[in-house]
Protein backbone atom coordinates (compact mmCIF):
# COMPACT_ATOMS: atom_id res chain seq x y z
CA UNK A 1 0.00 0.00 0.00
CA UNK A 2 2.90 2.35 0.69
CA UNK A 3 4.28 1.89 -2.82
CA UNK A 4 0.81 2.46 -4.29
CA UNK A 5 0.40 5.74 -2.38
CA UNK A 6 3.83 6.94 -3.54
CA UNK A 7 2.89 5.98 -7.10
CA UNK A 8 -0.34 7.97 -6.83
CA UNK A 9 1.48 11.08 -5.57
CA UNK A 10 3.93 10.98 -8.48
CA UNK A 11 1.06 10.32 -10.91
CA UNK A 12 -0.69 13.43 -9.62
CA UNK A 13 2.47 15.43 -10.25
CA UNK A 14 3.07 13.96 -13.70
CA UNK A 15 -0.44 14.64 -14.98
CA UNK A 16 -0.47 18.14 -13.55
CA UNK A 17 2.87 18.81 -15.27
CA UNK A 18 1.57 17.45 -18.59
CA UNK A 19 -1.43 19.77 -18.40
CA UNK A 20 0.56 22.80 -17.29
CA UNK A 21 3.47 22.49 -19.72
CA UNK A 22 1.44 22.88 -22.91
CA UNK A 23 -0.73 25.68 -21.51
CA UNK A 24 2.30 27.53 -20.17
CA UNK A 25 4.31 27.17 -23.38
CA UNK A 26 1.57 28.61 -25.61
CA UNK A 27 0.72 31.45 -23.19
CA UNK A 28 1.87 34.94 -24.26
CA UNK A 29 5.03 36.40 -22.80
CA UNK A 30 3.22 39.02 -20.76
CA UNK A 31 1.48 36.20 -18.88
CA UNK A 32 4.77 34.46 -18.15
CA UNK A 33 4.59 31.95 -21.01
CA UNK A 34 6.85 31.27 -23.98
CA UNK A 35 4.42 32.29 -26.73
CA UNK A 36 5.06 29.02 -28.58
CA UNK A 37 2.81 27.75 -31.34
CA UNK A 38 1.04 24.43 -30.90
CA UNK A 39 3.36 22.97 -33.56
CA UNK A 40 6.41 24.01 -31.55
CA UNK A 41 5.01 22.41 -28.39
CA UNK A 42 4.21 19.25 -30.36
CA UNK A 43 7.78 19.09 -31.65
CA UNK A 44 9.14 19.38 -28.12
CA UNK A 45 6.90 16.53 -26.96
CA UNK A 46 7.81 14.34 -29.94
CA UNK A 47 11.54 14.74 -29.31
CA UNK A 48 10.99 14.05 -25.61
CA UNK A 49 9.06 10.88 -26.44
CA UNK A 50 11.82 9.70 -28.77
CA UNK A 51 14.39 10.32 -26.02
CA UNK A 52 12.29 8.25 -23.59
CA UNK A 53 12.25 5.30 -26.00
CA UNK A 54 16.02 5.43 -26.46
CA UNK A 55 16.63 5.68 -22.72
CA UNK A 56 14.22 2.90 -21.75
CA UNK A 57 15.60 0.49 -24.36
CA UNK A 58 19.27 1.34 -23.98
CA UNK A 59 20.12 2.66 -20.52
CA UNK A 60 17.37 2.10 -17.98
CA UNK A 61 17.98 -1.56 -17.20
CA UNK A 62 21.69 -1.16 -16.41
CA UNK A 63 21.10 1.97 -14.29
CA UNK A 64 18.26 0.32 -12.38
CA UNK A 65 20.39 -2.74 -11.62
CA UNK A 66 23.12 -0.50 -10.26
CA UNK A 67 20.97 1.79 -8.11
CA UNK A 68 17.88 -0.26 -7.33
CA UNK A 69 14.32 0.96 -8.01
CA UNK A 70 13.84 2.93 -4.79
CA UNK A 71 17.15 4.78 -4.89
CA UNK A 72 16.78 5.48 -8.61
CA UNK A 73 13.27 6.89 -8.14
CA UNK A 74 14.46 8.98 -5.20
CA UNK A 75 17.47 10.40 -7.06
CA UNK A 76 15.36 11.12 -10.15
CA UNK A 77 12.75 12.96 -8.07
CA UNK A 78 15.40 15.16 -6.46
CA UNK A 79 16.98 15.97 -9.84
CA UNK A 80 13.65 17.00 -11.33
CA UNK A 81 13.09 19.76 -8.75
CA UNK A 82 15.76 22.22 -10.01
CA UNK A 83 14.82 21.41 -13.61
CA UNK A 84 11.18 22.34 -13.00
CA UNK A 85 12.05 25.45 -11.05
CA UNK A 86 14.15 26.70 -13.98
CA UNK A 87 11.12 26.82 -16.31
CA UNK A 88 9.85 30.32 -15.34
CA UNK A 89 13.30 31.79 -15.98
CA UNK A 90 13.23 30.56 -19.59
CA UNK A 91 11.01 33.52 -20.44
CA UNK A 92 14.20 35.61 -20.27
CA UNK A 93 15.65 33.68 -23.21
CA UNK A 94 14.89 33.92 -26.89
CA UNK A 95 15.79 32.38 -30.23
CA UNK A 96 18.05 29.33 -30.34
CA UNK A 97 18.97 29.59 -26.65
CA UNK A 98 15.32 29.35 -25.64
CA UNK A 99 14.64 26.35 -27.89
CA UNK A 100 17.78 24.55 -26.70
CA UNK A 101 16.87 25.14 -23.06
CA UNK A 102 13.25 24.01 -23.38
CA UNK A 103 14.18 20.91 -25.39
CA UNK A 104 16.83 19.86 -22.89
CA UNK A 105 14.62 20.53 -19.87
CA UNK A 106 11.62 18.75 -21.40
CA UNK A 107 13.67 15.71 -22.39
CA UNK A 108 15.23 15.43 -18.93
CA UNK A 109 11.96 15.93 -17.10
CA UNK A 110 9.99 13.45 -19.21
CA UNK A 111 12.74 10.84 -18.96
CA UNK A 112 12.72 11.32 -15.18
CA UNK A 113 8.92 10.85 -15.12
CA UNK A 114 9.28 7.52 -16.95
CA UNK A 115 12.12 6.43 -14.67
CA UNK A 116 10.07 7.05 -11.53
CA UNK A 117 6.96 5.39 -12.96
CA UNK A 118 8.88 2.29 -14.05
CA UNK A 119 10.73 2.02 -10.74
CA UNK A 120 7.52 2.21 -8.73
CA UNK A 121 5.79 -0.37 -10.92
CA UNK A 122 8.72 -2.74 -10.40
CA UNK A 123 8.61 -2.06 -6.67
CA UNK A 124 4.88 -2.82 -6.48
CA UNK A 125 5.33 -6.15 -8.23
CA UNK A 126 8.23 -7.11 -6.00
CA UNK A 127 6.30 -6.21 -2.85
CA UNK A 128 3.77 -9.04 -3.22
CA UNK A 129 3.79 -12.71 -4.09
CA UNK A 130 3.09 -13.74 -7.66
CA UNK A 131 -0.53 -14.74 -7.02
CA UNK A 132 -1.23 -11.33 -5.47
CA UNK A 133 0.18 -9.23 -8.31
CA UNK A 134 -3.09 -9.03 -10.24
CA UNK A 135 -4.94 -7.64 -7.23
CA UNK A 136 -2.11 -5.27 -6.34
CA UNK A 137 -1.92 -3.87 -9.87
CA UNK A 138 -5.70 -3.48 -10.04
CA UNK A 139 -5.75 -1.48 -6.81
CA UNK A 140 -2.78 0.57 -8.03
CA UNK A 141 -4.37 1.41 -11.40
CA UNK A 142 -7.70 2.33 -9.79
CA UNK A 143 -6.09 4.65 -7.23
CA UNK A 144 -3.75 6.14 -9.84
CA UNK A 145 -6.68 6.88 -12.16
CA UNK A 146 -8.36 8.92 -9.43
CA UNK A 147 -5.21 10.98 -8.93
CA UNK A 148 -4.82 11.42 -12.69
CA UNK A 149 -8.27 13.03 -12.75
CA UNK A 150 -7.25 15.49 -10.03
CA UNK A 151 -3.88 16.36 -11.59
CA UNK A 152 -4.94 18.20 -14.78
CA UNK A 153 -7.77 20.05 -13.05
CA UNK A 154 -5.55 21.19 -10.19
CA UNK A 155 -2.69 22.11 -12.53
CA UNK A 156 -4.92 24.16 -14.83
CA UNK A 157 -6.54 25.94 -11.90
CA UNK A 158 -3.21 26.88 -10.31
CA UNK A 159 -1.84 28.06 -13.67
CA UNK A 160 -4.85 30.32 -14.17
CA UNK A 161 -4.44 31.67 -10.65
CA UNK A 162 -0.71 32.25 -11.14
CA UNK A 163 -1.33 34.35 -14.27
CA UNK A 164 -3.50 36.70 -12.22
CA UNK A 165 -0.70 37.50 -9.77
CA UNK A 166 2.10 38.56 -12.10
CA UNK A 167 3.21 41.37 -9.79
CA UNK A 168 3.00 39.45 -6.52
CA UNK A 169 5.92 39.78 -4.11
CA UNK A 170 6.09 36.08 -3.26
CA UNK A 171 6.20 33.55 -6.13
CA UNK A 172 4.97 35.91 -8.84
CA UNK A 173 3.29 34.59 -11.97
CA UNK A 174 4.24 31.13 -13.16
CA UNK A 175 6.81 30.74 -10.38
CA UNK A 176 3.81 29.68 -8.29
CA UNK A 177 2.75 26.82 -10.55
CA UNK A 178 6.20 25.27 -10.84
CA UNK A 179 6.79 25.72 -7.12
CA UNK A 180 3.49 23.90 -6.48
CA UNK A 181 4.57 21.06 -8.77
CA UNK A 182 7.84 20.82 -6.87
CA UNK A 183 6.00 20.65 -3.54
CA UNK A 184 4.15 17.56 -4.79
CA UNK A 185 7.38 16.12 -6.19
CA UNK A 186 9.16 16.77 -2.91
CA UNK A 187 6.36 15.05 -1.01
CA UNK A 188 6.71 12.02 -3.28
CA UNK A 189 10.46 11.90 -2.66
CA UNK A 190 9.97 12.12 1.12
CA UNK A 191 7.50 9.24 1.00
CA UNK A 192 10.18 6.98 -0.51
CA UNK A 193 12.09 7.05 2.79
CA UNK A 194 11.54 4.94 5.88
CA UNK A 195 9.39 4.51 7.89
CA UNK A 196 6.72 5.17 5.23
CA UNK A 197 8.22 3.01 2.49
CA UNK A 198 9.94 -0.08 3.80
CA UNK A 199 11.24 -2.67 1.37
CA UNK A 200 9.82 -6.12 1.96
CA UNK A 201 12.23 -8.74 0.69
CA UNK A 202 10.39 -11.86 -0.43
CA UNK A 203 12.12 -15.22 -0.92
CA UNK A 204 13.49 -15.62 -4.42
CA UNK A 205 11.15 -18.49 -5.28
CA UNK A 206 8.09 -16.27 -4.58
CA UNK A 207 9.30 -13.58 -6.97
CA UNK A 208 9.51 -15.95 -9.92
Amino acid sequence: MSSIIVYCVFSLHDNAYSEVFSLWAVSPRWLGGLNFTTNSVGNVLVVSGFAIIIFQLGLYQSIQKTCGPVSLARISGVLSIPILQSYPFMTMLSGFTLYAAIYIASILNNVIIEIITTCLLILQNRAVEQQQRGIANSISMTAMSAFRVIGPAAGGAILTSSQKRLNATFLPGTHLIFFSLNVVEGLGVLLTFKPFLTIKKLPLELLK
